[in-house]
């Protein structure tokens, strides 16, 4: 977002008073009224000879043109006047909050500059005691960032311990509260009975719950309500601040009490280097370490190579050598640095144990092996019998039950005692999910886990815990806050919480117009806080067309009106304007908004800063008109060529009209010296040809206003052929002459009929007019009924009726063949249907009886299959693939 003093001149800041000169629009309404800027024939319309009887002569004109001249000039030097007073008035005070400025910034100076004479002093290291030093100083330049507002000299502020930020005493006295009452309000149980800690709006610094400001101190802690001092910093008791050095050096800082850290230690001590090797010299305490960047020598960690870096803070780093070390078991030598001589190899031991019977399966190790771990007494897998066996020997299981408890914890295995883990837990037990909310019967092993989303608020109080089977301890919330901060630029970047969100931590660097002396504030200031006064001098380009302007201190808005003499070279006469710079010129806007009535007050007169032309040149020069029908006298800025604004008479090369186009220039040719005849330039005859055209044309000529005959029409017109698909083109004098039988074929587009026959065919015949002739000799397909017996027939014949086919012996016989097929299937599947519940009502009969499982199958029935339910599936497809091999072979004997 744009800040206010950084956009058109006449809003706040260094621009008010200058506002007036910096538009620049609408320039294009008042240089006409100012005389200059004058169109193509203008002037010559004006001055020069207009018809006997007519209006001004050219005396009168330039007279005209000098006095509107004369009463711009004086309307724009008396506005110029005014703007210049109010210039140098702002100036004068700009210049007076300057010189306050320098001094200022020179006291300043001189408050730190003791602690830059002597060795090593480091101006770096004071830059941020002096931007708190000199926001004190400037008016609306502290602020505090949980209200966003100016930090003013007669209220009550809290100085943070850990960034030094400065805040109203309510506005951090009211954070620490709702800080301690959000964090404590998470559980209900130790509401307001423990000490939460609160943290800095800036720097997240915890103070303890004691710790909460409560009275206004001064900047050092001395002097609790300090009174109002102009002589003093604002909120300063004006006494040494006397505190500690951080880091602690056993000093006091010696400013007076001041905002912000305390500089470095400026006091001088005597010390040596990092290595001692160096002589001791007097230092700042700031910066009493030092190096004298001499090579270490101190002796390495590997004990074999001393230490080559310059004299540094520390211990020394590890060696960067390498050399040939063996492992911890000795067996390998490889290269590796001298920082780390202990290594292991990937070698197994492989040494004899004491029983004689093992080996160490220890890979590279210090020291000796061990017993064997297979000796002394040992235990069965279920823990519950010791045994005393030689180490070759495997210990047996007990017998036992294994007893152990399971993974689930509750039920223990009943197995055997037996080796490897025990199975899964396989009981089937009540559950309760995690919410405690469903129960449900299900193995011991298994967790049971409902749908059923928690509706719980988080901690923030806005969004549901949405988890499922959620057992109460809901987790804080994981989305974004996204509130718009109180700078009104950006949105909170933290997790949901409730309350009011952190200050924006953002600055930005409020700058002046070119950009070389700026100011850091807070985000969210930049839009009132009034931009830095920069002492460079204003380095724009003339706005004007000299190559350089008057000397003036860096600003906003538009540079002051530029007073040179004009000195522009006339174009046309070649004479210097002695006028003023009228590049800038403030010009009265016209035109703008009317009261509509008495009780509307009248609105100030608006100005626009626009270019006037320069003052025109009155030298008379005699010039002829372009038609060369007469001499008159015109002013030297008007002198070129001009029209009389007469008629031109010539007569054009139609030889029946004259150009009536008003007074123009004619080039004349060799070839042609007559003056009334048209040149290239003159009109030409647009009006169109009347003349009569042939009988039956209906176009008119395409040639303008011509002599002699008319041309043959040669247009196209687009016609339809007979079948109405195809557009066809034919000249007009060819369709306008043609009799009947010439207009048919014309019409023919020499493609076949798309007409459609009422038998549905298409017509055979070439595209012709009239209804299509019913001769349709298209050959079709005739089948009997049971459609086995078919012949090629043509379509006229079918339509008539006049051919039929009848169904023979053989197509009997076959329709005879595939019913009894059709009959002996169907008594087939009846049989196998009564069998089937024969065989379900003797295993019914045999259930109720009660004999064991075991001797059922001695009552089964056995039901033996016939040969047609064991092979029917294949029989099926069989006689289908008979009878279409019967079927067409009979057709195929037919045809």
């Amino acid at each position: 977002m744009e800040a206010s003093w950084r956009q058109v001149a006449g809003g706040r800041g260094r621009a008010r008073g200058r506002g007036t000169a910096a538009p620049s629009s609408g320039n294009g309404v008042h240089l006409r009224g100012a005389g200059g800027g004058r169109e193509k024939g203008s002037v010559g319309a004006a001055v020069p000879g207009l018809s006997p009887g007519g209006a001004a002569t050219p005396a009168a004109a330039e007279l005209m043109s000098q006095k509107k001249f004369e009463e711009i000039k004086k309307a724009n030097q008396a506005a110029a006047k005014k703007i210049v007073e109010e210039h140098f008035s702002s100036s004068s005070e700009e210049e007076g909050d300057e010189d306050f400025e320098g001094k200022r910034g020179k006291i300043v100076a001189n408050t730190f500059i003791t602690y830059t004479t002597q060795t090593d002093g480091d101006v770096r290291e004071l830059e941020r005691t002096k931007q708190y030093v000199n926001e004190a100083f400037q008016a609306g330049a502290m602020t505090c960032l949980i209200c966003i507002a100016s930090v003013k000299r007669n209220q009550a502020v809290w100085s943070c311990s850990g960034c030094f930020c400065i805040f109203h005493m309510p506005c951090i006295q009211k954070w620490a509260k709702d800080s301690q009452f959000l964090v404590s309000s998470l559980t209900d149980d130790d509401f307001g009975k423990r000490d939460y800690p609160w943290p800095c709006p800036k720097c997240r610094f915890e103070y303890k719950r004691s710790d909460t400001p409560s009275r206004y101190y001064c900047y050092c802690g001395k002097v609790e309500d300090p009174p109002l001092d102009p002589w003093l910093v604002p909120h300063s008791c004006g006494q040494v601040c006397e505190r500690d050095f951080k880091p602690s050096c056993g000093h006091k800082c010696l400013l007076l009490c001041h905002p912000g850290p305390c500089p470095p230690c400026p006091k001088m001590v005597t010390t040596t280097c990092y290595c001692k090797k160096a002589k001791p010299i007097p230092r700042r305490c700031s910066a009493k370490e030092w190096s004298c960047q001499l090579p270490c020598g101190r002796k390495l960690l590997c004990g074999q190579h001393k230490c080559e870096n310059p004299c540094h803070a520390g211990s020394c780093p590890p060696c960067p050598r390498v050399s040939r070390q063996k492992c911890v078991c000795g067996k390998r030598v490889a290269e590796r640095s001298c920082a780390s001589p202990l290594w292991h190899c990937d070698q197994v031991c492989g040494k004899t144990l004491p029983c004689g019977n093992h080996t160490c399966e220890q890979v590279c190790h210090v020291g000796a092996c061990g017993d064997c771990p297979r000796s002394g007494k040992r235990f069965c897998p279920c823990q519950k019998s010791k045994f005393s066996l030689p180490c070759t020997e495997d210990v047996p299981t007990c017998g036992d039950s294994c007893d152990k408890v399971l993974e689930c914890g509750i039920h223990r295995c009943s197995q055997r005692c037996h080796r490897g883990p025990c199975e899964t837990c396989r009981q089937e037990v009540e559950k309760h999910c995690r919410c405690g909310k469903h129960t449900k019967r299900m193995p011991c092993h298994k967790p049971y886990l409902c749908e059923t989303k928690c509706v719980k608020m988080r901690d923030c109080q806005k969004h549901q815990c949405r988890r499922k089977c959620c057992p109460g301890n809901c987790p804080p919330c994981d989305q974004n806050c996204g509130r718009t901060l109180g700078c009104r630029n950006h949105k909170c970047p933290s997790v949901c919480h409730r309350g009011s969100c952190y200050p924006c931590p953002e600055t930005v660097d409020v700058k002046c117009n070119c950009g070389n002396t700026k100011v850091t504030v807070p985000c969210g200031r930049e839009r009132t806080t009034r931009p830095p006064k920069c002492k460079e001098q204003c380095s724009r380009p003339p706005t004007c067309h000299h190559t350089s302007q008057e000397k003036h201190r860096c600003h906003f808005g538009s540079c002051p009106p530029c007073h040179q003499p004009c000195q522009k070279v006339l174009e046309k006469c070649g004479h210097l304007c002695p006028a003023p710079c009228h590049d800038q010129a403030l010009i009265k806007q016209t035109g703008r908004h009317q009261p509509t009535g008495p009780w509307e007050q009248p609105s100030e007169p608006a100005f626009i800063q626009t270019a006037l032309p320069c003052p025109p040149c009155q030298v008379p020069i005699p010039m002829e008109c372009l038609g060369k029908h007469e001499v008159s006298p015109l002013p030297c800025h008007a002198v070129g060529p001009y029209s009389c604004k007469r008629a031109c008479g010539r007569t054009l090369t139609c030889q029946n009209h004259t150009c009536m186009k008003e007074c123009h220039k004619v080039t004349e040719t060799d070839s042609c010296t007559d003056k009334k005849k048209a040149g290239p330039e003159c009109l030409h005859c647009e009006e169109g040809c009347s003349k009569s055209r042939p009988s039956g044309c209906p176009h008119p000529c395409v040639l303008p206003c011509h002599p002699g005959e008319c041309p043959p029409c040669v247009q196209m017109l687009r016609i339809k052929c007979h079948c109405k698909i195809t557009s066809l083109y034919v000249e007009c004098r060819k369709i306008t002459t043609a009799d009947v039988n010439e207009k048919n074929l014309l019409s023919c587009c020499k493609n076949q009929c798309p007409k459609e026959l009422p038998c549905g065919h298409r017509c055979k015949e070439m595209c012709h007019p009239g209804e299509c002739p019913f001769n349709c000799n298209q050959k079709v397909k005739l089948r009997c009924p049971c459609k086995r017996i078919k012949k090629e027939v043509q379509c006229n014949k079918v339509r008539e009726n006049q051919i039929s086919i009848e169904c023979d012996t053989t197509c009997k016989e076959m329709k005879q063949k595939a019913s009894e097929l059709k009959e002996a299937e169907a008594k087939a599947a009846l049989e196998e249907e009564k069998r089937r519940q024969q065989a379900e009502l003797e295993a019914f009969e045999n259930r109720l009886k009660g004999r064991r499982k075991k001797n059922r199958k001695r009552d089964e029935v056995a039901v033996e299959l016939t040969l047609w339910q064991k092979y029917q599936y294949y029989l099926f497809p069989l006689c289908a693939i008979v009878v279409v091999v019967f079927a067409w072979y009979i057709a195929n004997a037919v045809d």
